[in-house]
């Protein structure tokens, strides 16, 4: 049986990530600081709970020798790592940098897969964004994925690691079983609207003058179930080098209010408010060397994305 560790694997994506290489017949064993959720535990054959750089989840990594490690574990979000960048670069970057020492030192043979973001690229030079375009982040978050990527690829070339990295775009949607989803507070659009149509809010729409069709701006939006079948894809593939997973269309945040009044069969008071400066008008990707590698392509729509999402809500909170 193959093994993958995961960490993170408490995380939305690594969680999903956990349930797909158990359903897929692997040998999964988490890592993750926070205690796992029932979901998890059901489909894990070890759990560690502790920060994935500690002494004894390195030396969990070295002893297992696994045939994959995906690592989703670290310190997200943009605006917190403008007001205090430390924790990124520190649990983003030197974190990192232990976890791929020990890989080295120990000679294993194992497939390093990484959540890297969209957020590498900065403000967009052409959109849809392809891996080609230039690389320039704009907060300490996308700095210290792009610090990784540069120190992935020097590893490949000095000491020969096996890795392959992902650039996630909108991550959204649940467990289309509901077994596993966000936790109440993320801060994207779906979740945020899903959220305050539970709750019975008023909604903070922001910015309703961009060029676009509606006069609000395009995201581009992926089930979290696509991204973690890109993974058990990544496992199993030699490719190596980083790519973005999206749709390559993306969708407006009229678009994203409208879809889920239609799909809660509710509607809320949405305030309208003015864009957030440094905002783009449309930020989408296209994952077309993804899907010549592997034939991978997003396999949910807008209203599955939300409808999963809110049977999610629905169920936890």
């Amino acid at each position: 049986m193959n093994k993958v560790i995961v960490t993170g694997a408490s995380g939305f994506i690594g969680g999903q990530t956990v349930i797909q290489f158990a359903e897929a017949g692997w040998y999964v064993i988490g890592i993750d600081r926070n205690h796992p959720p029932k979901a998890i535990t059901e489909h894990t054959k070890k759990f560690l709970v502790s920060d994935f750089c500690s002494p004894e989840a390195l030396e969990l990594v070295a002893k297992t020798n696994a045939d994959a490690i995906v690592h989703c574990a670290g310190t997200s979000l943009v605006g917190p790592s403008m007001k205090d960048p430390a924790p990124y670069y520190d649990n983003n970057v030197t974190c990192t940098k232990k976890l791929l020492d020990t890989i080295v030192q120990n000679k294993l043979k194992t497939r390093f897969i990484f959540s890297s973001s969209a957020s590498v690229y900065g403000e967009p030079v052409f959109v849809p964004i392809s891996e080609e375009d230039p690389k320039e982040p704009l907060s300490p978050y996308g700095d210290s994925k792009r610090m990784v990527e540069m120190m992935l690829h020097s590893y490949h070339q000095a000491y020969g690691l096996d890795y392959i990295g992902f650039r996630y775009f909108n991550v959204c949607g649940a467990d289309y079983q509901s077994r596993h989803g966000q936790k109440s507070g993320a801060t994207h659009i779906i979740a945020r609207v899903l959220e305050a149509i539970h709750q019975d809010k008023d909604f903070n729409l922001n910015g309703v003058d961009c060029p676009t069709d509606d006069g609000t701006c395009i995201r581009d939006y992926v089930h979290v179930v696509d991204i973690a079948r890109a993974h058990t894809l990544a496992a199993q593939h030699g490719a190596s080098g980083f790519y973005n997973l999206s749709t390559g269309t993306g969708n407006s945040n009229r678009e994203i209010l409208n879809t889920a009044f239609e799909v809660t069969g509710k509607t809320i008071n949405v305030i309208e408010g003015p864009g957030r400066p440094g905002d783009p008008a449309v930020l989408t990707g296209v994952s077309t060397k993804w899907n010549e590698q592997t034939g991978w392509e997003p396999a949910f729509s807008l209203q599955e994305i939300i409808q999963h999402a809110w049977n999610w809500y629905n169920h936890e909170l």
